[in-house]
């Protein structure tokens, strides 16, 4: 399953990620990990959550992110959730076409290895694709 936090910047869609994150981890019994752009909230999560900082990845386009985000599961089945902070800009999408084609990635990653990725997209809910529109959580 794939959910999307939505909105504009600084509308706090990290802290509700954040929130989130910290919650499940006391509820499911694989792991988490949590991609950022860099290690600001490192303090912020669980210590049993893994951190990963794409800023330490040479990964230029949207294919070599989800090719990344393949490797990461195959090195440990046991990965129940993936929280994926400033998705757009970690994931080098910069449109609602290469977004739809990443959402429909995603989807076929989850039913394969039965993994729940959470989004946080710096886009107001009427400026996302239909596709996307369904996947919202909560949007702010």
């Amino acid at each position: 399953m794939v959910e999307i936090i939505s909105g504009e910047k600084g509308k706090g869609k990290t802290k509700y990620l954040l929130d989130k994150v910290n919650e499940d981890v006391k509820k499911i019994d694989g792991a988490i990990v949590y991609i950022d752009k860099n290690t600001k909230h490192m303090y912020e999560l669980d210590s049993k959550i893994r951190l990963i900082n794409m800023g330490d990845y040479p990964i230029e386009s949207a294919d070599e992110f989800l090719g990344f985000l393949s490797g990461v599961l195959s090195q440990n089945a046991d990965i129940q959730e993936v929280f994926l902070d400033s998705f757009l800009t970690i994931s080098f999408i910069n449109d609602n076409d290469k977004l739809s084609k990443a959402l429909d990635k995603l989807d076929k990653i989850c039913s394969m290895f039965d993994v729940k990725f959470v989004l946080s997209i710096s886009k107001n809910e009427k400026e996302l694709p239909d596709d996307a529109k369904g996947k919202i959580i909560i949007s702010l």
